[in-house]
């Protein structure tokens, strides 16, 4: 099994590249989606979360109010490191078990928005990092998501600058280009992890030298 930590900040592209990774063979653990997961109603950490915060974070139905709490904690650091420090561990214990079911020989990529900001890529075999510039990440998140540009800096500033994720990088994709050239450049990646799966250990271990 080769393990891989895959970031990139909001608008590079990220989840993009995770499915053209899923397309070639892939086992994708997605962090955001098993967050979300962790916090639904019913679940401790959504009380853990309402604890914290209080109840004007849930939505009418009794579900966590997503976008009540992101204005809320991406304004405030102490804020958003008190939510990371509900949602992470419960993340972590999720994807360990998905991770262990997987096969002996799959490439297991672990789509991880905050790998870079808690320190996390000593945990994969390898890191990639999907890099676009802050024009493009800018242009992604007001036209295409309907973020005002306000709202756009501001979770881009709660992030790690784009050096910050690349010095952790052993793979950079750069995602400045059109769709075509993506899954082209996807696509050698690919084939570099399939190599260093079915490599032995120092194949894998070659790649955080």
């Amino acid at each position: 099994m080769l393990t891989v930590g895959l970031t990139g900040g909001i608008g590079a592209g990220k989840s993009e590249v995770s499915r053209l990774l899923v397309e070639c063979g892939a086992v994708l653990i997605d962090a955001d989606r098993i967050a979300r997961e962790v916090v639904e109603p019913g679940t401790p950490g959504l009380a853990a979360v309402v604890d914290a915060f209080g109840e004007e974070v849930l939505a009418e139905d009794g579900s966590l109010d997503r976008p009540g709490l992101g204005a809320i904690v991406f304004a405030d650091a102490d804020k958003l490191a008190l939510l990371n420090s509900i949602v992470h561990p419960l993340v972590g214990a999720r994807s360990r078990e998905l991770e262990e079911a997987a096969a002996e020989d799959a490439v297991v990529v672990h789509d991880v928005p905050l790998l870079t900001e808690n320190g996390l890529a000593s945990l994969y075999d390898l890191v990639i990092v999907v890099d676009a510039s802050t024009e493009t990440q800018l242009e992604r998140l007001v036209g295409r998501r309907g973020m005002s540009e306000e709202d756009a800096r501001a979770r881009m500033a709660a992030q790690a600058t784009r050096a910050q994720r690349r010095e952790i990088a052993d793979i950079v994709i750069d995602n400045d280009v059109p769709l075509d050239e993506l899954t082209r450049r996807v696509k050698d990646v690919w084939a570099e992890l399939v190599r260093r799966a079915r490599g032995g250990p120092a194949d894998r271990r070659s790649a955080r030298e």
